[in-house]
């Protein structure tokens, strides 16, 4: 059996790659789905602080004009 390169060993008769120094794993595409749905649904809850200000009605205008003086 010949010696596997650097950075690989051999593991059951194949050659793999060691293992990298684990830091902080990447997010998988479950977890993002999952945070982006959560964030939606705190939306749909609770608001985003959206202060609702109703515009009070715009005063009526008469249809018919004013009578002329004759």
């Amino acid at each position: 059996m010949s010696k596997a390169p650097d950075g690989f060993h051999f593991v059951r008769g194949h050659i793999r790659r060691n293992p990298k120094p684990g830091g902080a794993k990447r997010m998988s595409g479950w977890m993002i789905a999952g945070l982006a749905a959560g964030i939606w649904l705190w939306g749909q809850v609770f608001g985003f602080g959206e202060a609702v200000t109703t515009t009070p009605p715009a005063q009526p205008q008469p249809v018919v004009s004013s009578p002329s003086a004759r």
